[in-house]
């Protein structure tokens, strides 16, 4: 049984939907006023697979991820840039769909942008105001939270504690912890009309606006970075529930918080840093705009955006991620391992590992391994693959059977020596096709290894590199016959420093770029 852990909560439960067979998913997106960087990808690789795995087990899932662009940040960029917002949203909206293509995340079915949904959030705001929740003060708008009984559940924050200055706007607010709704349009601000004169809405309603549009009053998974738990989802609760009278979302999923390996250390050691909670240490090394985060682009100039899913996914999703160009370069070459094998079946079978047409859905991947060794270590991968996506979306502990199941499918292969030609009976490769399509199956659900990668741009292949890199395969070659094993692992070890993999074969040794 898939169960989830639930933010509101603090448990682990049973998933159970709102309606039988579907799943409504909404995740909080940008604020598009700069580029977006590897923080902004995290959440979208997370539940766009959340997804697809669910998909996978059968159900109909709808997921939601808005676009925030309207904006005090926005604002501020648009004047320093000297160009109208619109502009610059659409121009940091398209930067933020340009990178999803590259991480291969085609799965959402919503952008609903802030903008295009005004009429639903003045009504929003004009509900909340009739049941007494809410009230205008000098062209604002706030929410009272002193009519929401159980104000702060998410954040585990009591009133009291929450009750500070009010701001800069304390003068128009009953308590201090109140917050906008709706904000008075400032001289040469962007502004839409309202009951309440021109102006904009404030960032928490827009959310419940959309989710409420696309998703309906109550579904089933809320989720978003560890620091939106305080104030903007609290705040989404708030609104969402006095004027539904029923829970916003069953459940609240919280992704921890990309860190830079470097602020890691200086807040102590990345052991210091806890599976969830602790945001305050979490915030210590976000990676962030204001921080100065490059741009997202700019990274997948030197990795893929395969890579890169695969590093978010190789990190429970409730952990915060330590993020180094050097950790990237250590899961490229763990990915290269089933590069190779994909080569390796390709090889042995003439067919394309990417071509195989694996079952889409859990109940139809079943099968019965009957007596065959290699089918019934392959059925228990399988197992235990599922038992770990099935545990609070483990995918770390999934991607960790992967690599279990590629070692399986090699061993089959060397054991058979199926790379010598008199070797490959028809029925070893039928029982091998059939393992690889397992392993096809539960690479699909994380959205990886779906197509060839795009091979890297080539440095000199066809002159002097290639050449040298020849010479030393001849130089190994020689002294293994010589047997002088420690200089030809010197050869293959400094060559792999190098970026360059070497596979002995029937026939010689081949080598390829990492």
């Amino acid at each position: 049984m898939f169960r989830l852990y639930n933010t509101l909560t603090r448990t682990q439960e049973p998933f159970t939907t709102v309606q039988p067979g579907k799943v409504g998913i909404y995740l909080c997106g940008p604020t598009v006023y700069k580029p977006s960087h590897i923080g902004h990808m995290v959440g979208p690789v997370i539940f766009e697979s959340l997804k697809r795995y669910l998909s996978y087990c059968g159900y109909k899932v709808t997921l939601v991820v808005n676009i925030t662009d309207v904006d005090d940040k926005l604002i501020a960029e648009s004047h320093r840039r000297g160009m109208p917002m619109s502009r610059l949203a659409a121009e940091m909206t398209a930067d933020y769909m340009a990178n999803l293509e590259a991480l291969g995340i085609d799965q959402i079915d919503h952008f609903p942008r802030c903008t295009e949904t005004m009429p639903e959030i003045i009504a929003f705001v004009e509900g909340l105001i009739t049941k007494g929740h809410a009230y205008e003060s000098q062209g604002d708008v706030y929410f009272d939270v002193s009519t929401c009984p159980d104000y702060g559940k998410l954040s585990r924050r009591t009133q009291e504690a929450l009750h500070g200055d009010g701001g800069d706007t304390a003068e128009r607010k009953r308590h201090s912890a109140d917050f906008a709704l709706w904000k008075s349009a400032k001289p040469g601000e962007p502004s839409w009309p309202s009951p309440w004169g021109p102006g904009r809405p404030g960032w928490h309603i827009e959310c419940s606006a959309m989710s409420r549009k696309l998703l309906g009053e109550s579904f089933d998974i809320h989720g978003g970075g560890l620091d939106l738990i305080f104030p903007h989802h609290e705040n989404e609760i708030a609104q969402s529930e006095c004027l539904h009278g029923k829970p916003m979302a069953r459940f609240w999923m919280h992704n921890g918080l990309m860190q830079e390996s470097s602020k890691i250390g200086k807040i102590g050691g990345r052991h210091t840093l806890p599976a969830e909670g602790d945001l305050a240490a979490q915030e210590l090394g976000k990676i962030s705009k204001s921080k100065g985060a490059a741009p997202f682009r700019e990274l997948l100039k030197e990795f893929s955006g395969e890579t890169i899913r695969f590093f978010i996914l190789s990190t429970h999703y409730r952990r915060p991620i330590d993020f180094s160009t050097e950790r990237l370069r250590e899961v490229e070459t763990g990915m290269g391992a089933f590069y190779r094998f994909f080569q390796r079946y390709s090889r042995l079978t003439g067919e394309s590992f990417y071509e195989l047409q694996a079952p889409l859905t859990r109940v139809a991947g079943e099968f019965d391994p009957g007596g065959e060794p290699l089918l019934k270590n392959v059925a228990e991968h399988r197992r235990r693959f599922l038992e770990a996506m099935d545990d609070d979306f483990n995918t770390a502990g999934g991607i960790a059977e992967l690599f279990d199941l590629l070692r399986t499918l090699n061993r089959f292969i060397d054991e058979e020596r199926l790379e010598e030609p008199d070797r490959r009976q028809s029925d070893k490769l039928t029982i091998l096709k059939k393992a690889v399509i397992v392993l096809r199956e539960l690479t699909q659900t994380l959205g990886l290894f779906r197509r060839p990668p795009e091979k890297a741009p080539a440095k000199d292949e066809d002159g002097l590199a290639a050449k040298l890199i020849e010479l030393l395969i001849e130089l190994r070659a020689e002294a293994r016959s010589k047997k002088d094993y420690a200089a030809a692992d010197r050869i293959r070890n400094r060559l792999s420093e190098l970026g360059i993999a070497l596979e002995d074969r029937l026939g010689g040794t081949e080598w390829s770029r990492k």
